[in-house]
């Protein structure tokens, strides 16, 4: 899903009431609420294609995926965040009426024109503050590439996953994920080619 636009400063209890009887969902940021726009088929198919793979490798074990129905809640200092990732993975589970999670293991975001900044940008930087999180994965539409961002001794390390024969380790919840189930079904075609945007652009430093 991409952001469209910020709203009016509000509470937290507010957007959450908000959101229960919302027609269209909306994240939250420090008091601010973004609206999100709707996504492209290709998206909502490396989307489903994450989800799917991880419910089926994850199935009877205790860290389960979730899709981007469940909200994120990211709680920094005295402000909060909620955001809704494309996908997320989840060992130590909020109560099953929750309508957040808030220690997720993994994270995976599906780039697209609306989000790119955002996710290697803002939400990056407000991720890699989750306690649990092990590994943020940020995917391109247009080309089998992911950027994986993963916890070491040392900090967040930035890997990159190129062409359908690679596969993402995640040993943390004892699986991998390889880009042929990521990007199957999805025809790389010349109308799908998305331009970098250089300004957003990780580097290994």
């Amino acid at each position: 899903m991409g952001p469209a636009e910020e709203t009016n400063f509000v509470s937290v209890d507010d957007y959450l009431s908000a959101e229960e009887m919302a027609v269209t969902r909306s994240e939250y940021i420090d008091g601010w609420v973004r609206a999100m726009s709707g996504s492209t088929i290709r998206h909502n198919r490396v989307t489903l294609n994450c989800t799917s793979s991880l419910l089926a490798k994850l199935r009877a074990k205790p860290c389960q995926p979730h899709n981007s129905d469940t909200k994120l809640r990211i709680r920094r200092h005295t402000n909060s965040r909620f955001y809704y990732p494309d996908a997320q993975v989840v060992c130590d589970s909020n109560p099953a009426t929750s309508v957040f999670q808030d220690n997720p293991v993994l994270i995976i975001e599906v780039l697209s024109p609306s989000t790119r900044a955002y996710d290697l940008d803002e939400k990056l930087t407000a991720y890699l503050t989750i306690p649990s999180l092990q590994c943020y994965v940020i995917l391109e539409q247009h080309t089998p590439f992911a950027i994986v961002m993963r916890r070491t001794a040392t900090g967040f390390l930035r890997e990159a996953c190129e062409g359908t024969e690679s596969t993402i380790d995640l040993p943390f919840i004892g699986c991998e994920l390889s880009l042929c189930d990521i990007y199957e079904g999805v025809e790389f075609t010349a109308t799908c080619v998305q331009e970098s945007e250089p300004e957003y652009e990780l580097t290994s430093d």
